[in-house]
């Protein structure tokens, strides 16, 4: 299979992981999912969890192929990046949560689609630096 079907595998993996953990919390357990943003409470809804989880994975795909194309290490400095910024995703949640309830479930929220993305997109990693062979100009 071609890298690019793998890494979309994992993109859409990781959206299919938040959206069962969003159902699983919300609808099923009954939590409500909300943030404070400025004094104003608003739910976290199935749209803003499948466009953050597909927007991660397309981010950490665009980063990763950027970085095969430029530095020989990518697959070390991306993972090291991927995990760095998963802990400062955990800010938001920390940040504007509304209830005890809602912090459990967001974070997790984060933490799943990171434990999709990451081992997954790591695997179709190339340490080999990707060169790019443009035509000779005539």
């Amino acid at each position: 299979m071609a890298t690019s079907a793998r890494r979309a595998g994992a993109v859409v993996g990781a959206v299919i992981a938040a959206v069962l953990a969003w159902v699983v919390a919300v609808p099923v357990g009954g939590v409500d999912l909300e943030v404070d943003m400025d004094g104003r409470t608003e739910a976290v809804g199935l749209r803003d969890v499948v466009v953050v989880a597909l927007g991660s994975g397309l981010l950490g795909w665009a980063l990763l192929a950027t970085l095969e194309w430029r530095v020989r290490r990518a697959p070390a400095l991306w993972t090291a990046s991927a995990i760095a910024v998963t802990l400062l995703s955990l800010l938001g949640p920390l940040a504007w949560a509304a209830t005890t309830g809602a912090l459990a479930v967001l974070v997790c929220l984060h933490l799943v689609v990171a434990a999709v993305l990451i081992p997954a997109m790591r695997r179709t990693a190339s340490g080999v630096l990707q060169k790019i062979n443009f035509p000779e100009r005539a």
